[in-house]
């Protein structure tokens, strides 16, 4: 099963969404996908994992997640002390500001976590009570919607990718993963991130592993959700949709830099992913 699609209205005049302290067990959160919008996490109390991109991470209270669009990821709950959390989504464009003289960028906190790889974010505990009380606000507003709610939504959202922004610029984010792990898995996800037109078989993802395939693949599935093959397709289509927004290259030339046999199966797997074609989608963009 390849990772679901969250989907969002893609011409909402409003491109937010929040997701209030929502509590999930193993049985009811969402598998492993991915989407166009940006999303940010935090752990109000209880324990589990994050599977982002190519890291796995410990979760628990006080914890942000800072998760840019098109990254591939899953929350894994403790079964006995499932987290608890609030996740707000939105639309680039909805944080969009016009330039006043710096480079400052509401994204910025996700630009950096993408860039370092790095997508856990600790803060103080003043901090965390700025972040908590930001968040009570939009959860009123959108409750209440008085007049210039939606309004009052975004500059609350500003504020709380303004503080996340400047916490990083004072410090480094931690960067701390779960020991849970083998150290082969980070070399291999990087490996696949890394070498997308490259054979990404099992066999031979297990020889570069030094382990067998068995037991690759048993760990692999444990730790990200994932079968090789969904993984490693998903990590292509993401790297396609990339080059799409960001270069004129061809759809063609595409498909191959992306490690895809044909044409044609580029395309009913781009389908299959995003919903509609790679043109159209380069189009959209």
């Amino acid at each position: 099963m390849y990772p679901y699609r969250k989907k969002f209205d893609a011409v909402t005049a409003f491109p937010f969404e929040m997701v209030y302290k929502d509590t999930k067990s193993a049985q009811n959160e969402l598998p492993d996908h991915f989407h166009d919008w940006y999303e940010l996490v935090y752990i109000y109390s209880g324990r589990g994992t994050f599977f982002i991109d190519q890291t796995i991470y410990d979760a628990g209270p006080g914890d942000i997640f800072m998760i840019p669009g098109n990254t591939i990821h899953r929350s894994f709950p403790d079964p006995d002390n499932p987290k608890t959390s609030t996740a707000l989504f939105f639309n680039a464009s909805f944080v969009h500001s016009q330039p006043l003289g710096d480079s400052f960028s509401y994204l910025r906190c996700f630009e950096q976590a993408k860039r370092r790889k790095a997508y856990k974010l600790a803060i103080t505990t003043q901090e965390k009570q700025q972040m908590i009380s930001l968040i009570e606000n939009i959860h009123t507003e959108e409750a209440e919607k008085q007049q210039g709610y939606r309004q009052a939504v975004l500059l609350h959202m500003q504020q709380i990718l303004l503080l996340l922004g400047r916490i990083l610029n004072s410090a480094e984010a931690d960067q701390t993963t779960s020991n849970s792990h083998p150290g082969w898995m980070t070399t291999i996800l990087t490996y696949i991130d890394e070498h997308p037109d490259s054979p990404l078989g099992l066999s031979h993802l297990a020889k570069l592993a030094s382990v067998t395939p068995a037991h690759f693949s048993r760990v692999f599935k444990k730790l990200t959700g994932l079968n090789v093959t969904e993984y490693v397709t998903t990590k292509r289509i993401i790297h396609a949709k990339e080059l799409l927004m960001e270069t004129d290259v061809n759809i063609s030339d595409i498909a191959e830099r992306c490690g895809f046999e044909s044409l044609p199966h580029f395309h009913r797997m781009f389908k299959k992913l995003t919903g509609i074609t790679p043109a159209h989608y380069r189009k959209s963009e």
